[in-house]
């Protein structure tokens, strides 16, 4: 009796253990700095970020080359601002007793000890990464910075699987009202500055796993939106307006006449050219600035010219 008994508990015990190892596998969480994890968030309106994208099956690397490389140039760029913060922290008085001192150093553990600057995002889609950003990152700014160090100097190559960076200023719905909200926020300090300064532009939208908005009514709905004065320029262009939709989402930035030169900011591009002949095939394919100017219309006129060429939803 006493054997039959023992196995009997023998048996509950390991049942025992199997439901306390699923319910941990179930509330185990990634590890705050786990070099390489992606952060469970949804991209939401409001945020600012980078997408990029990457070679297939290496997303998780490319997250880890890009974590090392944004706090590189983080600390480059936003050292002293981030180095102020810190010392405004600590400047305050000391504690006045025991206990205030006890709440002090338990706000100082749950406190991070430094800002979350690039927050990774998960995706369900292949060969592409979105970082969130948080101030004083300015997202354009910041992936021009890269860039050009990178066409001055080969040798600061610290990516294998990144290709192309698409900073976005501001987040939104990918709705048509969604889109003008976002848009009309991130063009206005470019095309309604005063005084007056009329430009020249072109629009480049990208699409993802999106079938509500079209490339066609972007452009229509994007070109009103600058305003009167400026004039639609397909090569010689003193700003590109970025929009990028994927799901749910869109974004829009608002880049100079360097993205051409510095290879639409495609780090691979720029450490590794494709030779001339190939590059011209590339270009002609890749072709997406889709806004066409006629003659004698304002850009509330302006029509577009969408070629359906699969190449427009190419990730790299």
């Amino acid at each position: 009796m006493d054997s039959s008994t023992k196995r009997k508990a023998s048996g509950d015990g390991a049942g025992n253990d199997d439901k306390r190892n699923k319910t941990k596998r179930q509330w185990q969480v990634p590890r705050k700095n786990n070099h390489g994890a992606v952060g469970s968030k949804v991209i939401q309106p409001g945020d600012s970020g980078i997408w990029a994208t990457c070679n297939k099956g290496r997303e998780a690397k490319c997250v880890g080359e890009l974590r090392d490389l944004f706090t590189e140039y983080a600390e480059l760029l936003y050292g002293d601002a981030l180095a102020g913060d810190a010392d405004g922290d600590d400047a305050e008085g000391e504690p006045a007793d025991i206990e205030s001192e006890i709440q002090a150093e338990v706000a100082g553990i749950r406190k991070p000890s430094t800002v979350q600057l690039f927050t990774p995002v998960r995706l369900d889609v292949q060969c592409v990464v979105f970082f969130r950003t948080a101030a004083p990152v300015e997202p354009v700014s910041f992936v021009k910075r890269i860039c050009e160090d990178a066409m001055i100097n080969a040798a600061r190559k610290r990516t294998r699987c990144v290709k192309r960076l698409s900073p976005m200023t501001l987040m939104g719905r990918a709705t048509t009202e969604g889109l003008e909200k976002v848009a009309e926020e991130v063009l206005a300090p470019h095309f309604r500055q005063d005084p007056f300064q009329p430009r020249k532009f072109a629009i480049r939208p990208t699409l993802r796993n999106h079938n509500i908005l079209s490339r066609d009514s972007i452009i229509k709905q994007i070109a009103p939106l600058v305003g009167k004065g400026h004039e639609v320029d397909l090569k010689n262009y003193d700003l590109l307006i970025i929009v990028e939709v994927y799901q749910n989402i869109c974004g829009v930035s608002v880049v100079d006449d360097s993205f051409e030169r510095l290879k639409r900011f495609n780090l691979a591009e720029i450490f590794d050219p494709t030779p001339k002949q190939d590059a011209r095939k590339v270009d002609d394919s890749n072709d997406d600035i889709s806004v066409s100017k006629e003659s004698g219309k304002s850009p509330s006129e302006t029509t577009a010219a969408v070629e359906p060429t699969p190449s427009s939803m190419e990730l790299s």
